[in-house]
């Protein structure tokens, strides 16, 4: 359902939004472990080649076919260039040179770009105040999550932080793009994606890296590639192109908000880590956020009537039932 404000987020677009934030979330873990011994551009080419194997073969497997019309395969490599090779590249890059807590930060403001360019570029994903204050709280809960600490590194490595918000931006744009393929199924457009990036991706490894001088990386860095590129690249996408079809570019894109929490669960699960009072006062925060953005709760609080009082609450008790007031 959609409107002047944008489209609303239903149920089953929440738990998907739940599921894309845990698998993007495990995206940083992964790509960390990774860029220890591995080349920015020499990583991203690995993640989507593999991904883009992998689900070539799924689309076989489930009867799917992949389109052969060539202005299709143009979108598909404009959207791969936007949702992976710009924003895999600087966001990888960067993160070698500042600290993963201020990229999630950095990161976690597309949305705010999101919300600023759908506005000029869509008709039915208009900016509301509702949007922007619901996106404003969720980056102060992202910060207060993540620790003032990890700002101490803002002015420093100033070109990586531009980088990772140039990242941001591409996302923003790729959201919007997207739309187009609201009639594919989200497989194809995944894997047609992925496949694009691939192509693109190869010469650039090649020319940038050297990939052929590196040292054979360990058994940790592949099986972080293969989570990052199985994990939080294929079965990732998959289910952003079908929340991006259902509630467009701006709700799809509060992902980034979702992802700090998801990373911190993740991390408190599996590594045995501990949750201070700020990582909670943070989740709330977000939630706030995503509240306002949603509108539903609001709405339903705003529209509660209010039970009368005074004597006009008296009178109103022995009014006749059948009697109006004019």
């Amino acid at each position: 359902m959609s409107n002047a404000a944008g489209k609303v987020i239903g149920t089953a677009e929440w738990l998907m939004l739940l599921g894309l934030s845990v698998l993007w979330g495990g995206s940083f873990f992964f790509s960390k472990v990774a860029l220890g011994e591995l080349p920015p551009f020499t990583v991203v080419f690995i993640r989507v080649a593999l991904a883009a194997t992998v689900l070539q073969l799924v689309v076989r497997a489930t009867g799917h076919s992949m389109p052969t019309d060539p202005r299709r395969w143009r979108d598909f490599l404009v959207m791969g260039l936007l949702n992976n090779m710009v924003p895999f590249s600087l966001i990888f890059w960067g993160q070698t040179q500042i600290a993963s807590g201020l990229a999630s930060i950095l990161n976690a403001t597309t949305p705010l770009f999101t919300v600023v360019v759908a506005h000029f570029l869509t008709r039915d994903e208009r900016f509301t105040a509702n949007r922007l204050g619901g996106v404003v709280l969720g980056l102060i809960g992202v910060v207060i999550m993540i620790g003032p600490e990890a700002l101490g590194g803002l002015g420093l490595n100033l070109l990586a932080q531009i980088a990772c918000l140039g990242g941001a931006l591409s996302y923003a744009f790729s959201g919007i793009w997207g739309k187009r393929f609201a009639g594919v199924p989200p497989l194809v457009t995944a894997t047609g994606q992925l496949t694009a990036s691939t192509v693109v991706m190869l010469p650039v490894a090649m020319l940038a890296d050297r990939p052929w001088e590196l040292a054979m990386p360990g058994m940790g860095s592949w099986l972080a590639m293969a989570g990052l590129a199985l994990l939080s690249t294929a079965v990732a996408y998959i289910l952003f192109f079908r929340i991006l079809a259902s509630s467009g570019a701006t709700n799809v894109m509060l992902v980034t908000l979702l992802i700090p929490v998801s990373a911190l669960l993740l991390g408190m699960t599996l590594l045995g880590e501990r949750l201070d009072g700020r990582h909670f006062a943070g989740m709330a925060m977000i939630g706030l956020g995503l509240a306002a953005m949603d509108g539903r709760l609001l709405a339903r609080i705003a529209s509660r009537p209010k039970a009368p009082t005074g004597p006009q609450a008296g009178d109103g008790s022995r009014r006749h039932p059948s009697s109006r007031s004019m």
